[in-house]
């Protein structure tokens, strides 16, 4: 039995995701023969690797990366819900992504920590620095859902000419520097970067506040907290940010081009 494509309804409802735009519907039709067509391409690919992995695997499987297990993640959501009574598969599908994206971030941060201390073993304090970074010590045990991190993303003020940025207003910064929109995950990988450089030189500040152990570096991590506060820093990364998506072809900054930023560059 042949399967049947996907419908151009559905493809309409998914592209909503992406674009604020309107798609005519011969575009939505388009759009399932062009993602029926690349189907054609992925699909014998992954089964080629996977099998070359594992001959003797019944099942296709992902070959370039480990995923969190599907059942195990759906039995943990099953504990943690309430009202209701189960847990869709895309409901599994989008806690693994959340949950694999914030293990990324706890490592990147924690990554960094162990660079600083030149080192390449993450350590014990390197995550505690991470999960301080993060601000993840005062939330306990609550998991915040995609509504909440928008909400503590708005929520966010930085001083600038006496004023405050909010999350917004970093668009908008966006828009006229880099010429560009972010998306929601990458104003907040931003603004958690932000977050970390700062914890960084105010702990160096006062690392060398006494004169006399280091006065350039303390000099140095002043004219440094400047730039901060002016958000010199955030016009500098969002200008990178750009030049990382130029480069990969797109017109929208994403989280991917934030990450691979030197913040202390």
């Amino acid at each position: 039995m042949v399967a049947k494509p996907y419908s151009p309804s559905h493809i309409g409802a998914v592209a909503a995701h992406y674009t604020e735009m309107r798609l005519s519907g011969a575009v939505k039709e388009r759009l399932v023969e062009l993602l029926c067509e690349e189907l054609d391409r992925l699909v014998p690919t992954m089964e080629e690797e996977t099998l070359t992995q594992d001959p003797e695997r019944k099942t296709l499987d992902d070959p370039n990366r480990s995923r969190l297990n599907y059942n195990r993640t759906r039995e943990l959501m099953i504990d943690r819900i309430d009202a209701i009574d189960s847990v869709g598969s895309a409901a599994v599908q989008a806690g693994i992504e959340h949950i694999e994206k914030h293990l990324a971030k706890l490592l990147r941060h924690a990554g960094e920590a162990a660079s600083r201390d030149r080192v390449n073993t993450i350590k014990p304090r390197h995550l505690d620095h991470a999960v301080s970074g993060l601000g993840l010590e005062d939330e306990g045990k609550t998991v915040a859902l995609e509504g909440d991190e928008e909400t503590a993303t708005n929520d966010f003020v930085a001083s600038q000419s006496g004023g405050v940025v909010t999350a917004s207003s970093l668009l908008s910064m966006a828009r006229s520097i880099a010429k560009m929109t972010v998306t929601k995950d990458a104003l907040e990988e931003l603004i958690d970067t932000y977050t970390m450089v700062l914890e960084e030189l105010e702990s160096d500040i006062r690392k060398h506040a006494q004169l006399g152990s280091n006065p350039v570096h303390f000099i140095e991590s002043i004219n440094n907290m400047r730039g901060m506060m002016s958000l010199g820093w955030m016009r500098s990364m969002l200008t990178k940010a750009a030049q990382q998506a130029q480069a990969r072809g797109s017109r929208t900054i994403d989280v991917e081009d934030i990450i691979h930023i030197d913040p202390f560059e």
